[in-house]
């Protein structure tokens, strides 16, 4: 029922974060969190049962069921490790849980291949519906693959839950659906493995209770799926508003940015040197890492600019001025600096727009406020 909506959002889940790790290569939970929605990608899109059967006419009855379980389990051990590692720890710590991890994930996939290959080749294309259930290769297919789901499960579901307890509201309530979600498709693999046992003595019996936990496995995934949706679209909506708040100050910064670079043109970084023929290669900046660099230009223009204005402003308070007379003093500043010697020697920089909160925003707000009062003194 939510398959074909699974793999596209899967699909875009992919490709978002790929974006987001190619401008942060470093970062090894972003690498761990891509590989598990890939492998849980390509795990559904093999789940489905015309990719299974051409697996199976292409190399042998049974691969595709062991292709599709091993890479939809892997992308479930990634997702897990993508939460442990989200946590801060010591190495050591991670480490060997990550062993431990690793060594549960090898002998679970281990177990399949073998249950597989000691089944007679006549039954390998078996289901939950199978005559064969007790055969014990078959079996024990079905209950070490559920056994790990319900690991994987649980313990994704435990650490979404926790993490929704400490995240924002919004993002914490899709945590608090997904971790839901995880809780119930946790309860569909118990009702499986419950299934399998209960069909070893009585093979396609108790079909109501396999009908009522694909109804449950429908819902789980469902809500499961919303969470996800909901916290992706809180955190896209997070980063489009962002982004707009970064545009905004970055333009609103233009006039003062313009007429200081224009006076110490050195300001701008990562200009190209002189006598260098090859173009530096392009590296892709955020709205944020562009307002910033523009931010910290400002400042650095203001204090090489700072010995003019103590020269056009003596005695005022630099520091605390109104922006609408920084902004003049400025304008005489660059004036002078443009037809002045340098300052003498003993004329030390001073500061300038001091904010009278210290965090970065004030220190924003102050400057863009000087930029406003620059361009309505140019127009």
């Amino acid at each position: 029922m939510f398959q074909v909506p699974l793999i596209v959002l899967l699909a875009v889940g992919v490709l978002w974060k790929s974006i987001d790790l190619a401008r942060a290569t470093y970062d090894r939970v972003l690498r761990i969190l891509v590989a598990s929605l890939s492998l849980l990608l390509v795990g559904e899109v093999l789940s489905i049962p015309g990719i299974i059967g051409s697996i199976d006419s292409a190399t042998a009855v049974g691969v595709g069921k062991v292709a599709f379980n091993g890479i939809y389990i892997s992308g479930l051990f990634a997702l897990h490790l993508f939460f442990v590692f989200s946590v801060r720890g010591t190495r050591a710590a991670h480490d060997r849980r990550l062993r431990a991890e690793i060594a549960l994930l090898v002998g679970v996939l281990i177990a399949l291949v073998v249950s597989m290959a000691v089944t007679p080749a006549a039954m390998r294309g078996h289901s939950l519906s199978t005559p064969h259930m007790a055969e014990p290769a078959i079996a024990s297919f079905y209950v070490i693959g559920n056994a790990y789901f319900i690991h994987a499960y649980l313990a994704s579901g435990r650490w979404a839950l926790r993490y929704a307890r400490k995240a924002a509201q919004h993002f914490g309530y899709g945590l608090l659906i997904v971790a839901l979600g995880l809780f119930g498709l946790a309860l569909t693999s118990v009702n499986r493995m419950i299934l399998v046992v209960l069909r070893i003595g009585e093979p396609g019996s108790h079909q109501e209770l396999n009908t009522v936990n694909w109804s449950i496995s429908n819902w789980a995934m469902g809500i499961t799926l919303a969470g996800i949706c909901y916290s992706a679209s809180v955190q896209l909506f997070t980063r489009l508003r962002s982004v707009a708040h970064h545009r905004r100050m970055y333009r609103e910064l233009t006039p003062l940015w313009t007429a200081l670079t224009a006076a110490y043109p050195e300001l701008v970084l990562d200009q190209p040197r002189a006598g260098f023929r090859w173009p530096r290669p392009y590296r892709y900046r955020t709205q944020e890492q562009r307002f910033y660099r523009r931010f910290i230009e400002c400042r650095d223009g203001l204090v090489r600019l700072s010995p003019y204005l103590s020269r056009v402003a003596p005695g005022a308070d630099l520091a605390r001025a109104p922006a609408d007379r920084l902004a003049r003093y400025i304008t005489e500043a660059l004036a002078l600096n443009s037809t002045a010697e340098p300052p003498y020697a003993g004329v030390s920089a001073v500061r300038v727009a001091i904010p009278v909160g210290g965090d970065l925003d004030a220190d924003a707000r102050e400057l863009i406020a000087i930029s406003r009062f620059l361009h309505e003194r140019e127009s």
